[in-house]
């Protein structure tokens, strides 16, 4: 049975709570969009509070924390990846948020190359989502996401910068 999330359900488990990004994985068009957005208070928090080495364990270790929250809500929701688990998002947008320069210009195209990407799932990202499974896989497709946002973003600074 596939269970539709709503705040009593994320409210139930810590795990889902995290795995519903805050509730921000509630809203009722885009969740995947409002979720990343949650990473950009998240990424000013750490890059104003954190020295550097800490930061990147704080992103590992909530990289860690997706893996068990999507793995139990994953499982009480009845579907491995539902599209209102997008803890995955955030951790993955604040990988690229600690890459990018601060800036509106790069944090508005970083958001929207990791949006693009993180929907239409080039390869290998496609392969990863379908093939990899449980919490771990939920995490792991994002991570390529922010890769190519980079790769991207490197790309043009390079080509133009």
């Amino acid at each position: 049975m596939i269970v539709r999330p709503d705040s009593k359900f994320m409210l139930r488990h810590p795990a889902h709570l995290i795995a519903l990004g805050l509730g921000t994985g509630l809203a009722p068009v885009a969740p995947g969009t409002v979720g990343t957005l949650l990473a950009f208070p998240i990424h000013v928090l750490f890059a104003t509070h954190l020295p550097v080495l800490p930061h990147i364990a704080a992103i590992a270790l909530l990289f860690a924390l997706g893996v068990w929250a999507c793995g139990v809500t994953g499982r009480a929701m009845g579907i491995a990846d539902h599209s209102g688990m997008v803890w995955d998002e955030v951790v993955a947008m604040l990988i690229v948020l600690f890459v990018v320069p601060a800036g509106l210009w790069w944090w508005l195209a970083a958001f929207l190359l990791f949006r693009v990407f993180d929907v239409l799932k080039p390869p290998p990202i496609r392969y990863f989502d379908r093939t990899v499974k449980g919490g771990f896989g939920v995490m792991f497709d994002d991570i390529f996401a922010a890769f190519y946002t980079l790769l991207a973003l490197a790309l043009y600074q390079r080509l133009f910068g």
